[in-house]
């Protein structure tokens, strides 16, 4: 759970720039997981999920950034 929290918190701190960045670095990696997976069973498949998350994460907190200029 500290994990998620440092990561939000992190957040924070960042540009829209940055978080726009980061958003289309974390999709790029999606695809190459959701790729190797397709091929061959990854060996925690649970990582898909948890950069789906944090992916929305970063979006929300680029929704809020843009919301609140």
């Amino acid at each position: 759970m500290s994990k998620k929290i440092d990561f939000v918190k992190s957040l924070k701190d960042l540009s829209e720039a940055d978080l726009k960045a980061r958003i289309q670095e974390d999709e790029l990696r999606l695809k190459k997981l959701e790729f190797a997976h397709a091929i061959s069973p990854l060996e925690n498949p649970m990582s898909i999920r948890g950069l789906r998350k944090d992916l929305a994460r970063l979006k929300t907190e680029l929704k809020q950034k843009q919301q609140a200029v």
